[in-house]
């Protein structure tokens, strides 16, 4: 099933239900603080199988104690598309499972 690109209002009203997570350009951006290394290292694990799951991945980037994602549909032209928030609201529960702020 195609998927086409979110009007500039529905990205901000799907925003508003995802605090946290931002609009930069054509990507949904987000970056999550964890309590070590380890940890932010364990959400990536977790965050790739979500991946996964749903066929559709973020640049997904590992700090010492953080990680950040940066998403848009390829497939779409590289805009942000409901894919994107789908992916955005399992990777928050995903997120708050693993203690991320």
């Amino acid at each position: 099933m195609p998927v086409g690109p979110l009007s500039q209002k529905e990205i901000e009203d799907r925003l508003a239900e995802l605090p946290g997570w931002s609009a930069d350009g054509d990507r949904l951006t987000r970056s999550y603080r964890l309590g070590s290394h380890f940890a932010a290292a364990a959400l990536v694990m977790a965050v790739a199988a979500v991946q996964d799951e749903l066929d559709h991945h973020s640049d997904l980037t590992l700090g010492y104690d953080t990680v950040s994602l940066g998403v848009h549909t390829h497939s779409a032209g590289g805009v942000i598309t409901e894919r994107d928030f789908r992916l955005a609201r399992r990777v928050e529960s995903v997120a708050a499972a693993h203690g991320a702020q």
